[in-house]
């Protein structure tokens, strides 16, 4: 059967080439079969030249391809080719050969199906010369991660982190920006180059915010993130907020006010806290946006507090529901055979995959109305019950119709002497009428009602200007400086 044999050179310097691997390099040498190395840029390849050790390096697939993936396959097939060509080759990897090597994990993944045997040799990593020079001892929880690809979601400041593959400013830059959406920009890291080659070793702790700035970052720097419970870090990550929330309801030394919540009483500081966001959202105001989503987290975390408690379900398992509907409900997005090319296309699938849903619960929908909740506020109620009826023909045809139906109401409110039903009745219209005008009733009320606590406020202040309160002010001094802030405005 083929064979590939793969071997670390270390971590760059000739005294970390392990035994193990020269001696393998020299044997295929003697034997006159094949050596490969990935590449050619690290510090022991000269060495193994001054030894007479011939190789094929493959450097000119990064010159060829425009992305890693596609550069570790081609390596990955030339390297599984050669071996059923030539029934026994070598294959030499900058530091271990299973420590992040990509065209490794291709090889041991597809050399089964190619009838290639692939054997691990020796190897040294740079990790073990890097955690020595940092004083970290793996044991106490470490990330390894790639700098090509880095992602936000593979952070954790608890843990420390190994950075790999930092090769260029330009990655530098990324593995910066990307850090910066987790840690602070001043904070700490260390950045490694050659470590342990003497002569090429490079070893600097600085401000993230300086990472792309070094002018010596090559295919061999790294850089090392030490965890940390700083707050203004470790605040920003959802497990510490889940962790914040757990210990408020605590039996022992939980808050007395906490302790006492259930999902019942929660129920009217969840609406209150939307409203809240609301309010931050028509000032415009994204920091009071931003304070108030998270007084609406805090409902959110609560009641999944107290669903882990009665063991129904946890913040984990909103956050996985929440997930698998955005994906089901978004198939043109992710991939499910419905397409969708503007927003009123997303919305008619959106309500065929909710109807398809609910079909596969069991819920049997006796009225196309079902699906409006009943503790909607009654003006939003009001919007989505008439444009669900609408939806099927039942609506005016035309907007001087539903002047009309107003001024009737009005009428009939008059007549009855101000009674609720007629009232609502008059209400009910007047939406229908904003739907027809496409004004948003509840952003129109919420306008007008932010017009008059300005004005009012005005007429306050402008009166303690004076010396005056408002009770010692008549109506028609009220007006005029009602008249004023009108203008003003």
């Amino acid at each position: 059967m083929a064979k590939v044999t793969v071997v670390g050179l270390g971590p760059g310097s000739w005294n970390g080439l392990p035994l193990g691997t020269y001696t393998i390099l020299e044997e295929q040498q003697q034997m006159g079969s094949a050596v490969f190395l990935r590449t050619e840029r690290h510090p022991v390849v000269d060495d193994l030249r001054e030894k007479g050790i011939v190789f094929t390096a493959f450097d000119h697939y990064y010159e060829q391809s425009e992305q890693f993936a596609e550069v570790y396959q081609k390596i990955a097939d030339h390297l599984l080719n050669a071996a059923r060509e030539q029934g026994q080759i070598v294959y030499a990897v900058p530091g271990h050969p299973g420590v992040a090597e990509t065209t490794v994990q291709h090889l041991r993944r597809q050399g089964a199906r190619a009838g290639v045997e692939v054997v691990i040799g020796p190897g040294h990593s740079f990790l073990d010369d890097l955690l020595v020079h940092v004083g970290v001892d793996p044991a106490d929880g470490m990330l390894l991660l790639d700098g090509t690809s880095l992602r936000p979601r593979q952070l954790n400041p608890s843990l420390h982190a190994v950075i790999m593959q930092v090769y260029s400013p330009d990655v530098a830059s990324e593995v910066k920006l990307t850090l910066m959406e987790q840690y602070t920009d001043d904070y700490p890291v260390t950045v490694v180059r050659a470590i342990g080659v003497e002569g090429m070793e490079k070893v600097l702790t600085i401000p993230l915010y300086e990472l792309d700035r070094l002018d010596w970052i090559d295919h061999l720097t790294s850089v090392f993130v030490p965890s940390t419970e700083e707050e203004a870090v470790v605040h920003r990550q959802m497990w510490r907020y889940v962790e914040i929330v757990s210990r408020l309801r605590d039996p022992e030394e939980g808050c007395p006010w906490d302790l006492k919540q259930t999902h019942q009483s929660l129920r009217k500081y969840v609406l209150e806290e939307a409203y809240e966001v609301a309010e931050a959202i028509d000032k415009d105001d994204p920091f009071e946006l931003a304070d108030e989503l998270g007084d609406l987290l805090l409902q959110i975390v609560l009641h999944a507090q107290i669903g882990a408690e009665e063991g129904t379900f946890d913040i984990y398992e909103v956050i996985r529901s929440a997930a698998d509907k955005m994906i089901r409900r978004h198939p043109h997005v992710f991939g499910g055979g419905r397409e969708a090319d503007t927003a009123e296309e997303v919305v008619q699938n959106w309500q065929e995959i909710k109807a398809q849903e609910k079909a596969e619960k069991g819920l049997v929908q006796r009225s196309i109305l079902d699906d409006i909740p009943s503790a909607l506020p009654s003006v939003t109620a009001a919007i989505r019950l008439q444009k669900k009826a609408a939806q099927v023909g039942f609506d005016w045809s035309d907007i001087a119709d539903v002047y009309k139906k107003v001024k009737e109401e009005i009428n009939e409110l008059q007549e009855t002497s101000g009674k609720s039903d007629e009232f609502g009745d008059l209400l009910f219209a007047m939406i229908n009428l904003a739907r027809f005008l496409e004004v948003d009733p509840e952003t129109a009320l919420a306008s007008t009602n932010r017009k008059f606590r300005d004005r009012f406020q005005h007429i306050e202040n402008s009166l303690r200007e004076r010396g005056k309160t408002l009770e010692e002010s008549s109506l028609e001094e009220m007006d005029q400086l009602w008249e004023e802030a009108k203008r003003r405005s």
